[in-house]
């Protein structure tokens, strides 16, 4: 969806509106913003969402933000997204036409890497570039970065057209990659939008607390609720959720990472503007990487393999008497961890049925009782497991590390790492196993994955995403 393939900058669409429009006056307004902001407590800061309104309003909450990050380091990319205020379109929209033009000067985007996100996952980016000439979500933020970085960087902006959470973690799964610590992320929002000024300070309270969990499906449900509450003049929680959401996604069971609070203020205390009958809420929120926190290596014991196999073999029964307990009540932290995990059915030795997940949105053992039950009745390559079959059947569970991308495929070490190959919509998984079963060579072990996994034929891999993870192997003793 692009709208025209020449090169066309962008140019301010709320300067004058949202912020002074002459360059000398911005630079004035930004250094008064910053002298009243939070000033930095977090290190290691990855990711800032930032208020988007008029800076009289939001500015000084912004700024808060933006005080937070290192400004020795020298950043590749500055990620910038927003959710869209003007149209509804699928995936989101990178822009690849040209420049931002600032009163200050000219933000350099990095076009490059646009047409990369377009052309690995077309599905999931266009270069829509209507949706970003009148939008402000991620023009407003221009200024305080330039302001801290003194343009030294590239920005990659995007805005966000669903409002569908499973393409939204998609996205997350695209972008993903480039949470590394020479890029830095930037989310566009706004909170509570309209309540009168009580409500809206136990909105923002509500909607800060979920996302400072770091679980999307605790935010989804907090947003849920709040709507539900009818609270006169709420019209949303969060305007850019979709962008909130996806970053979420992004660090969803990575343990390094954290989101923590940095100041909170609503409309309604602005001095000599804000009226309390109808306020909007802004949250300054970071997220940081606790690097020099102990990062424990994922393993299981020999008993919780034990229950993980009981509770896969009591799953499949459960299809065919109800009257067995297919859930253990003491579960350990270990089987409680969001965990992707396949189980392979086997019958004299031949493959029966194979089914799981890559990444898990819930516990582990959660998971495997679930890819059990999918083994044995949804493999489409094969009949439904019969009740007459289960003493023949033998169970293996392969619990899957957090996936890696990788750049080189000389990283992929056969037996030892399984692939997940990614373009657009379009995927394909090998386990580890696969190799030792098939004795492929490397080439051999991504053109099947790429043409008869992903679809997207034999040399497909070269121009989709790779990832690489282990899996712990165990399996029923007979």
């Amino acid at each position: 969806m692009i709208t025209d393939i020449s090169n066309s900058d962008r140019y301010p669409a709320v300067a004058g509106q949202f912020y002074p429009a002459d360059a000398v006056k911005l630079e004035l307004e930004l250094s008064r913003l910053f002298d009243e902001a939070t000033p930095k407590k977090h290190e290691q800061v990855r990711a800032v969402i930032a208020p988007h309104a008029g800076y009289v309003f939001s500015g000084r909450i912004a700024a808060s933000s933006f005080s937070q990050i290192d400004t020795s380091v020298t950043y590749r990319r500055i990620f910038i997204l927003g959710s869209s205020h003007h149209f509804r379109f699928e995936g989101a929209s990178v822009y690849c036409g040209g420049d931002f033009i600032m009163p200050y000067g000219t933000e350099k985007v990095d076009t490059e890497l646009g047409l990369e996100l377009t052309k690995k996952h077309p599905t999931l980016f266009s270069d829509y570039r209507d949706a970003h000439f009148k939008d402000h979500s991620i023009e407003i933020q221009l200024p305080f970065l330039y302001y801290q970085l003194k343009g030294n960087y590239k920005i990659v902006p995007i805005i966000l057209g669903t409002a569908y959470p499973d393409i939204c973690r998609e996205i997350a799964m695209a972008l993903k990659p480039y949470l590394t610590h020479d890029n830095l992320f930037v989310i566009s929002t706004d909170f509570s939008h309209y309540p009168q000024y009580n409500d809206a300070l136990q909105a923002d309270e509500a909607t800060k607390n979920a996302i400072l969990t770091g679980k999307p499906n605790v935010l989804r449900t907090s947003l849920a609720d709040l709507a539900q509450k009818n609270i006169p003049n709420l019209l949303t929680g969060l305007c850019g959720w979709t962008s909130v959401l996806t970053l979420m996604y992004m660090t969803e069971n990575e343990k390094q990472y954290s989101y923590e609070e940095v100041e909170y203020c609503n409309s309604g205390d602005i001095r000599h503007y804000g009226e309390r009958n109808q306020v909007v809420g802004y949250w300054s929120i970071i997220l940081k990487e606790n690097k020099s926190a102990e990062k424990k290596e994922f393993s299981l014991t020999d008993a919780e393999k034990k229950q993980l196999l009981h509770e896969a073999r009591q799953s499949i029964k459960h299809l065919f008497d109800k009257t067995v307990l297919s859930k253990n009540e003491i579960v350990s932290e270990t089987l409680q961890t969001n965990c992707g995990a396949f189980v392979t059915l086997h019958e004299h030795k031949k493959l029966r049925g194979c089914i799981g997940m890559v990444v898990a949105h819930k516990p582990l053992i959660d998971t495997v009782r679930e890819m059990a039950v999918s083994a044995a009745r949804h493999d489409y390559r094969f009949q439904p497991v019969t009740e007459e079959e289960l003493d023949d059947i033998e169970i293996e569970i392969s619990v899957l590390s957090p996936l890696k991308h990788i750049q080189d495929i000389r990283e992929i070490i056969p037996g030892v790492h399984g692939i997940f190959i990614q373009k657009g919509r379009q995927s394909g998984l090998f386990l580890p196993q696969v190799t030792t079963e098939t004795g492929w060579n490397l080439e051999e072990f991504l053109g099947h994955c790429a043409r008869d996994k992903a679809g997207i034929g034999w040399d497909g891999w070269k121009e989709a995403d790779i990832y690489t993870f282990t899996a712990t192997v165990f399996q029923e003793e007979k």
